[in-house]
């Protein structure tokens, strides 16, 4: 496994990341009373092939509370990652303590604001971005970014200059104008984090999908994983990754054409 800094903050994360937000999947739900028993076999299986960036969110509180129970042991030696969407200080300070609590920590590596309709700013009228260095300051959070699916909100993240990191939906069939994304994360030292690696399921190819995303040393992908067999598979080809030559660039390409 190979490990990065995540833009300028100080985190050395896995370049292949664990999304942890599939932890209440169908796949895992089925097993009834022993899914979380599932669950904790995944997060370790995860842990033991050198993942060490886990993240997840408050909008899946029993996602959060199954990782926090699998991280037990072994929470000092990962890189732990949540969300918040709160709209206001109170609700962002509410979010955070349950966020803590369910994964049994006392702070947060990373901590984001999910899907934000704008961007909190330095001495904003909400509050927020001057409550999450705060928190920073405390050391109840380590870092802050955003995730976002909203490529303006994103870009404009970037040029403030106010986070370190941006999550954003980056696979083998994204437009342009992601990739110009990506390459501005780079440019400012942003941690640039790929959501939706298999954007959601429509690409099926993970060497493939894989192989695209090693060619930017920049970002890290987060994998949702569903069952031992897929994450089996991420990590072998994390490990054996495809060679890009022309045969793969074709391959490549003729995804990308079908799709836009």
């Amino acid at each position: 496994m190979e490990y990065v800094a995540l833009g300028k903050s100080n985190l050395l994360v896995s370049r292949t990341a664990f999304g942890a937000m599939s932890l209440d999947c169908p796949e895992i739900n089925s097993c009834g009373a022993e899914a979380e028993e599932k669950a904790c076999a995944i997060v370790h299986q995860a842990y033991s092939g050198g993942m060490n960036f886990f993240d997840t969110s408050r909008s899946k509180p029993e996602c959060e509370q199954r990782l926090g129970a699998a991280l037990h042991g072994i929470r000092h030696n990962v890189i732990l990652a949540t969300k918040t969407a709160a709209q206001s200080v109170q609700e962002l300070r509410s979010d955070l303590q349950e966020s803590l609590q369910a994964l049994n920590t006392d702070f947060i590596d990373l901590y984001q604001l999910e899907n934000p309709s704008v961007l909190a700013q330095k001495d904003g009228r909400d509050g927020i971005y001057n409550e999450l260095c705060s928190l920073r300051d405390r050391g109840v959070i380590r870092h802050f970014g955003i995730a976002s699916e909203n490529l303006d909100l994103a870009e404009e993240a970037i040029k403030s200059g106010l986070y370190e990191t941006v999550q954003f939906p980056f696979n083998m069939i994204s437009s342009e104008n992601t990739l110009s994304l990506v390459k501005m994360c780079d440019e400012n030292d942003i941690g640039c984090i790929a959501m939706q690696p298999l954007n959601g399921g429509i690409v099926s190819n993970v060497p493939l999908a894989l192989g695209f995303l090693h060619q930017y040393e920049n970002v890290v992908p987060v994998w949702g994983v569903h069952t031992q067999e897929e994450l089996h598979q991420i990590l072998y080809f994390n490990d054996h990754p495809p060679v890009i030559d022309e045969e793969f660039k074709s391959e490549v390409e003729k995804i990308r054409c079908f799709f836009n």
